[in-house]
């Protein structure tokens, strides 16, 4: 299936309704992490933006905020060679924020990349990383001035448009509604980077939301293949996928989850210098989303890719993924 997006202009109302999405309030403890957060970037930074499970509750105090550290070059970001190193290699690099608030600790996981790799990222890379997540609805906390605004915008935008181009690609030809269509490409992400999130899962994230990825929806459709997807008056799509694309679809899908095998083990890895305590904020999130519980033996964290690949044997086992 052809990246139509890459040769078509963005519809200015996808970027519109993504403007506005991600100009909405966030409770106020937000702030002390951002504070933080610019004070330690200083001039590298570019733009803060929130994302997760942190935009459907109140997380601070008592969650993990989720963030993305954009930084205008990684050699701005890092007084260490081997933190920017790391994070041309396989962006982005994880590191874990503690800030207080009165008596409370507030806590975030944040990831660092560049502006341009995360435009990179949601608009051409293979794997689903980066426009998977930044498809969904954010929050933009922080930014340097308007034209960075544009660029993050822009990029959310052609991460809109190749989540619905890579889902819909392998859609049986009929009608479905947007819920479907979201949920269906939201588990197909999960499963190409060891998220075993269930189906039931990806139908809950989309329903919270469900309006905005109507309003992403529509405001997508100029620039997809018409011949794919149309609307239709009772609000649902029609999808008219070929066979060669539905079966071209599926490879590309199962390319994405070997090699997201590969990147999880890496990026486990490469968190451990980075991440403090990466090994049981990894546990506890397993277990969280699979009911899976995996020991961190003191030899495992003296290792930790060995406990990535006992990970992957224990889900591939008990069939959370495949």
């Amino acid at each position: 299936m052809p990246d139509t997006h890459k040769s078509q202009e963005v519809p200015a109302q996808l970027t519109r309704v993504i403007a506005t999405q991600s100009a909405l309030s966030t409770p106020p403890e937000f702030t002390i992490l951002v504070d933080a957060l610019r004070q330690h970037f200083g001039e590298a930074l570019d733009a803060i933006i929130l994302y997760g499970s942190c935009l459907h509750a109140t997380c601070p105090p008592e969650g993990i905020a989720d963030f993305y550290v954009l930084v205008d070059d990684y050699r701005h970001a890092y007084p260490e060679n081997y933190l920017r190193y790391l994070n041309r290699w396989l962006p982005p690099n994880v590191f874990y924020l503690e800030a207080q608030n009165q008596a409370a600790t507030l806590r975030a996981k944040y990831a660092v990349i560049s502006t341009a790799d995360f435009e990179r990222g949601a608009q051409s890379w293979f794997h689903p990383y980066i426009w998977a997540r930044f498809a969904q609805p954010t929050r933009l906390l922080d930014v340097r001035n308007k034209q960075i605004r544009q660029r993050v915008h822009m990029a959310e935008a052609r991460a809109v448009l190749k989540f619905l181009e890579s889902t819909i690609a392998g859609i049986e030809p009929g009608y479905a509604d947007v819920e479907k269509i979201w949920a269906s490409g939201l588990v197909l992400t999960y499963a190409a980077e060891l998220r075993a999130e269930s189906g039931a899962r990806a139908h809950h994230l989309v329903t919270l939301n469900l309006p905005v990825y109507q309003r992403l929806t529509t405001a997508a459709l100029p620039a997809l293949d018409q011949s794919l997807i149309m609307q239709q008056a009772d609000g649902c799509y029609r999808i008219q996928t070929t066979t060669y694309q539905r079966r071209r679809a599926r490879i590309h899908w199962r390319l994405r989850r070997w090699q997201g095998r590969l990147l999880s083990i890496l990026r486990l890895s490469k968190a451990t210098l980075t991440f403090r305590d990466c090994l049981d904020y990894a546990a506890w999130k397993i277990e969280r989303h699979t009911g899976v519980r995996v020991e961190i033996t003191p030899m495992l964290r003296r290792h930790p890719v060995l406990w990535g690949y006992k990970v992957l044997w224990q889900l591939l086992r008990r069939g959370v993924v495949r």
